[in-house]
């Protein structure tokens, strides 16, 4: 597998995890916190939480598929970079709000991780050359008879 390739699987991997942790919250949000790291969860109006977790991941999620679409590597780069605050942010939740710091480095701590090797991935990435187009020759008529 070229680095090219696998940039962009760990890219697409990038932006379908926020798109599936976002979707779940979005539909199951009784089922979605299991393994986050922080119980009790909100209940009542407090767990508009869910709404807002839901939206944040799929907007971050749209970002990175619209990017890797256009083909905008470098960029997406800076943005996957950007976006390694939300595993740090939902690290430092789940330590600040009862959850264990083994939970937070290891699922929040892991995700960092991936998103930072896939960063620097895309960010020292050579734009690929396109491969000039092949030319056909004719020969020319001998003009003078």
């Amino acid at each position: 597998m070229t680095r090219y390739r696998l940039t962009t699987l760990l890219a697409v991997i990038c932006a379908a995890a926020p798109l599936y942790f976002g979707l779940s919250f979005l539909l199951d949000p009784a089922g979605a916190p299991d393994g986050y790291g922080i119980e009790p969860w909100p209940t009542g109006n407090a767990d508009g939480y869910f709404v807002v977790k839901a939206g944040r991941d799929i907007a971050a999620a749209a970002v990175m598929f619209l990017l890797l679409g256009l083909g905008r590597r470098h960029v997406l780069g800076w943005v996957v970079l950007i976006n390694a605050v939300i595993p740090i942010g939902d690290g430092l939740a789940v330590v600040t709000h009862g959850g264990t710091v083994a939970t937070a480095l290891t699922v929040h701590g892991s995700a960092l991780t991936f998103v930072l090797l896939t960063a620097a991935l895309l960010l020292t990435e050579r734009p690929q050359v396109a491969e000039p187009a092949a030319t056909v020759t004719r020969p020319v008529a001998n003009a003078q008879g």
